[in-house]
């Protein structure tokens, strides 16, 4: 069917309520935005769905909720009367209609005979990680779309060790989907019935404290917070987010007593009225935090993304100014802090791995290198990094002690299987006291590093692109650059290039075959240790370029790294 079938189809079904057949009657004078609405179904893959909020098959709304929902009930049903009786952990964030599509989750869950286990009232992606794998689930879902912006919501779907669905699981759960041509085949359950015939069970304190006396073993050196000064102080913003309750909770259980708290940004709110993007990697989002930051004399800001799996740094400058780290600044500086930690007290094990994303930064090799631990390169998305913990776990060959993605998620302790943002805030802020007890900020210990193993810069450039026609240019961007690859960036040759979608690394000599899995992404090696990735990204309609370089000083990287941006920013995204 093309749109307009779809769109009629949608108007015909007695399942779909009223309002929603006036959304889209409403549509039919702006044909783009209905062809948009359903020219497809809303793309199901390893981080479940992610979309515009609104009516269609291309929106996230309570019937694709449900739709989904099926298709996951239906892939557990074929595992077996055990498996849907370990149930489904359910959790949601501060987005609108983030709870109704939850209750909707678990309604067609316990219609299907699966049990579920539904979060009382909102809690971020790190603490639905840990349900599952806490309580034995067979899966769980949180509705959230992460970062992006209000109009935004999503669906995402976790496996039975408590990362992201396996892309094999994913695969089958897209399968069962597309069977269902009916949504009035969907049936659900009132969520008061579940409960009285014992197929829902409703999550709150008693959970929350296990996950909480968890987050403590985190913790490196707990007694820096009684011995720092009394001046030490941190502001925190949740950015309207479900991070408000675990974060505080773990800073005051932790002992950090100079906790202040952007009141302003404190409690949940869909529409995230005071950012532009509720995204702590957006140079605007910690504005008030740093204003507060100014007013109570405090040197260190956290923030945390809508479902806290993402956290950002303000650290004040020598100047009194600010400073936005990086995720990748960020992430060296806790890798290297673990590891120090770890190696002074004796704690440091001779089979030590840390993790992270292959677009993350390079100096992390480096830092992990001179501790003689391992350090593991995977694909993009945190349930690669679960994955190679799973595999430690099963063969015994490492233990893992970090992982972290230049997207600023980072996770220390395994009990969550996805980035956490609670355990990371933590870690910072015990960083942050420990330096001030040397009389050094986070800034000064990202200098060190950098005098130690040399001025590691990246970059990172978001294109969005909308829509049908969005989606056709970001393919015919990645088609141009893997047919016809550029010989040198910048002035420099590139040395090699690797299709990760062929599976083939490609220099003057040849091809040589890379390791699985595959995904579609180009990285190419510059001489002068430079690179440049790109790929699309894998939950919004945009596509993303990496670069990476190193020099000895931060001047000259800074030089080499304008340069790498804007010749490949004019040569393949002007058009």
């Amino acid at each position: 069917m093309d749109y307009k079938q779809r769109a009629s189809a949608w108007l015909a079904d007695p399942a779909i309520d009223e309002t929603t057949k006036q959304q889209i009657r409403a549509l039919a004078s702006e044909p783009k935005e209905l062809e948009d609405c359903f020219y497809r179904d809303l793309e199901f893959g390893t981080a479940g769905m992610r979309g515009v909020i609104g009516a269609g098959t291309n929106r996230m709304n309570r019937y694709m909720v449900r739709k989904a929902t099926a298709g996951l009930a239906s892939f557990l049903q074929e595992q077996g009367e055990a498996v849907c009786q370990k149930g489904v952990a359910i959790a949601y964030d501060s987005r609108r209609f983030s709870e109704d599509f939850a209750r909707e989750t678990a309604e067609v869950l316990c219609a299907a005979g699966i049990h579920a286990y539904l979060y009382e009232s909102l809690r971020p992606v790190p603490m639905l990680s840990f349900a599952v794998r806490e309580l034995g689930c067979a899966a769980g879902v949180i509705i959230t779309a992460s970062h992006n912006p209000k109009q935004y919501n999503g669906y995402k779907v976790y496996g039975p060790t408590g990362g992201q669905m396996e892309p094999e699981d994913a695969d089958r759960v897209t399968a069962y989907i597309e069977r269902i041509e009916n949504l009035g085949s969907i049936q659900r359950m009132e969520l008061a019935e579940a409960e009285k015939e014992g197929r829902l069970t409703w999550l709150g304190a008693e959970l929350d404290d296990r996950y909480f006396a968890r987050v403590k073993t985190v913790s490196l050196r707990p007694e820096v917070f009684g011995q720092v000064d009394k001046d030490f102080r941190v502001v925190y913003t949740p950015l309207h987010g479900s991070g408000s309750m675990p974060v505080q909770r773990a800073l005051r259980e932790a002992g950090v007593k100079g906790l202040a708290v952007v009141q302003e940004q404190a409690q949940p709110d869909p529409d995230f009225s005071t950012v532009r993007v509720p995204n702590p990697e957006e140079g605007d989002a910690l504005k008030m935090a740093m204003a507060l930051a100014d007013r109570e004399g405090a040197d260190l800001c956290v923030g945390t993304d809508p479902d806290c799996d993402r956290m950002g740094l303000a650290v004040r400058d020598s100047q009194g100014g600010w400073r936005l780290l990086t995720g990748n600044q960020t992430g060296c500086i806790l890798l290297n802090y673990i590891l120090t930690a770890r190696k002074l007290a004796g704690k440091l094990p001779e089979n030590g791995a840390a993790v992270r994303s292959v677009v993350s930064t390079r100096m992390s090799d480096a830092i992990a290198a001179a501790f003689g631990v391992e350090m593991f390169t995977v694909l993009t998305g945190f349930k690669f990094i679960a994955g190679k913990i799973a595999e430690f776990e099963k063969t015994g060959s490492h233990q893992y002690l970090f992982g972290f993605e230049e997207s600023f998620g980072y996770m220390a302790g395994p009990f969550v299987r996805d980035k956490d943002a609670v355990q990371a805030s933590l870690l910072a802020v015990e960083a942050a006291a420990y330096y001030r007890m040397q009389g050094k900020t986070l800034l000064d210990a990202l200098y060190e590093l950098y005098e130690q193993y040399g001025y590691y810069l990246e970059g990172v450039k978001n294109f969005a692109f909308a829509g049908k026609e969005g989606m056709e240019k970001i393919a015919g961007i990645m088609t141009a650059l893997r047919d016809n690859p550029p010989k040198e960036l910048a002035g420099r040759r590139v040395l090699a290039l690797r299709d990760y979608k062929r599976l083939v690394r490609i220099t003057e000599g040849g091809e040589e075959a890379m390791e699985p899995p595959a995904t579609n992404m180009l990285y190419f090696e510059i001489e002068g240790d430079q690179s440049f990735i790109i790929r699309p990204s894998g939950t919004e309609p945009k596509i993303k370029l990496y670069f990476g370089v190193r020099e000895c000083s931060e001047e000259k990287a800074k030089a080499c790294l304008d340069a790498l941006i804007d010749d490949v920013v004019m040569r393949y995204m002007q058009a």
